[in-house]
């Protein structure tokens, strides 16, 4: 799978550590940046990842920042973006199984790179079930549309 990754300076070690156990896990990754720990703004980063998403050139996403919550933010402002905020296994999961998320955002000053690793097995390898839960989808979708 090929994932893009974004970050801004607070979750740039977890970017880097979760970029290195996706390449060993086989997937292509697509860094969008930030390249340090140099303070720099996250809304472009994070735009940017979701914005490889829906113009095809990542399947998924995943945006890092110090809490995740900016990023999540900034990520769903791009339109047929569907940004979950996980610092756990149980809500990567929902995030998929529930709300088919195609970002994921997390916090580095929240998420341990050990647990990052186990947050993402669980999201790369959830199905969306689809069912009742396409409908909810598709509403989500509309509200968005009439957002243009």
């Amino acid at each position: 799978m090929r994932i893009a990754l974004g970050s801004d300076h607070a979750g740039f070690l977890l970017k880097e550590a979760v970029k290195g156990f996706l390449v060993e896990e086989g997937h292509e990754v697509l860094d969008v940046g930030t390249d340090s720990e140099e303070p720099v703004d996250y809304p472009s980063y994070s735009a940017a990842a979701a914005r490889a998403v829906v113009e095809g050139r990542a399947e998924r996403a995943i945006v890092f920042g110090g809490s995740g919550q900016g990023e999540q933010i900034a990520a769903n402002k791009v339109h047929g973006v569907r940004a979950a905020l996980c610092h756990d296994p149980f809500t990567a999961r929902l995030s998929r199984e529930h709300n088919d998320a195609n970002v994921l955002a997390m916090g580095g000053r929240i998420v341990a790179p050990s647990l990052a690793k186990e947050i993402l097995r669980v999201w790369l390898t959830t199905p969306f079930q689809g069912g009742r839960h396409a409908r909810r989808i598709e509403q989500i979708a509309e509200i968005e549309r009439g957002e243009r």
